[in-house]
């Protein structure tokens, strides 16, 4: 049982992790008033300093129990994964920032949800994807759609290509390290520690290679850079990691719709935004999604695996009712086997008549 199990002793693994990442959804909407908090870090230095945070929280776990670092030895696949899905989706995302408009290029970002959906069914046990999932993936993206349309500042142009497709790979790449980790289940989470700092490191060499190093200005600053490493970029991705290795991946992929809307309401009441009829529909989208694709969750539950929850499997063989036999005919004078009890022991010679 993982940690975040142990939430309620009335929850089952499953559910308290798929709260696990709903808990994530829910860091990663603060990404937004917080990066804006932060100053002028340029994009490559603030992930360096953020995931070397991120990295550091969870390597204060291992001063209570140092035996949790041997989650670092791990296959190199793993550590592809691991690096390249937190790196590269970053790196791509900030490429992508730099050569499309901000907009287009967030909008085609959060393809991802509906690609872990997508994907989805491919896991073994999943229980396949139901038209409900699709549904209510396809919900969520029209409340995104919604929301940056209502922005007013969508247009997309051909010189940008580049950028949209960076942003495109982006999804790509957070989806499929989303998925690949819930086949990968046996190792812990404790391993994302680990990932953080590699990441922290290609993300140090990225910005001294392009970018100019631009330090916080105040206290604010600096707080909301040490908020992004401890929330966000930290113990979001051990959240996350639970929610989708032990977790329903299926709802994680649509709830996680919510967090571009949930940003947008913390901007308005803090006072970075301003409120709007499309973020009123965007509301109303994500919940009708989210609400659909919890449904058809629950109207498929996956197959019943070591510690998973599910229906028992109904693809057994089905047992046969058993037809009586008739009595064999026995010779006179041979002892009768598995007589009733109102059946002679032996069948006297004259029995043939």
């Amino acid at each position: 049982m993982t940690d975040s199990a142990a939430i309620s002793p009335t929850r089952t693994p499953r559910s308290a992790a798929t709260l696990a990442g709903f808990g994530a959804i829910l860091l990663w909407s603060l990404l937004a008033l917080l990066t804006a908090a932060s100053g002028t870090v340029p994009p490559f230095q603030l992930a360096a300093m953020t995931f070397l945070l991120g990295g550091l929280c969870g390597c204060a776990t291992w001063i209570a129990d140092p035996a949790r670092a041997r989650a670092l030895i791990q296959p190199w696949r793993v550590w592809l994964l691991g690096i390249g899905g937190l790196f590269g989706n970053h790196a791509l995302y900030f490429s992508a920032l730099r050569l499309a408009p901000p907009a287009e290029a967030g909008l085609i970002n959060y393809l991802w949800p509906l690609l872990i959906v997508l994907f989805s069914a491919r896991l073994p046990g999943s229980g396949g994807l139901r038209p409900g999932h699709l549904v209510g993936a396809l919900l969520g993206l029209a409340g995104v759609a919604a929301l940056f349309t209502g922005r007013g500042d969508l247009g997309f142009v051909a010189g940008a290509l580049p950028g949209y497709a960076a942003s495109l790979a982006a999804a790509f790449v957070w989806a499929g390290y989303s998925i690949l980790s819930a086949r990968v289940g046996q190792v812990p989470t404790d391993a994302v520690a680990g990932f953080c700092l590699a990441t922290a490191a290609l993300s140090l060499v990225c910005h001294l290679a392009v970018e100019t190093t631009v330090w916080p200005a105040d206290a604010v600053q600096w707080g909301a850079v040490l908020l992004l490493g401890l929330g966000p970029v930290g113990a979001a991705f051990y959240l996350w990691d639970i929610g989708c290795k032990h977790g329903d991946v299926r709802l994680l992929g649509v709830t996680a719709y919510a967090a571009p809307v949930l940003s947008t309401l913390i901007l308005v009441l803090t006072g970075y935004a301003s409120p709007g009829p499309a973020l009123a529909l965007a509301c109303l989208l994500i919940v009708a999604g989210a609400l659909t694709a919890m449904r058809a969750s629950r109207a498929a539950k996956p197959i019943s695996q070591a510690g998973v929850e599910g229906p028992v499997r109904r693809d057994r063989a089905p047992v046969r009712a058993r037809v009586p036999v008739p009595d064999a005919p026995v010779q006179p004078g041979r002892q009768v086997i598995g007589r009733r009890p109102d059946q002679p022991a032996t069948v006297p010679p004259d029995a043939r008549r």
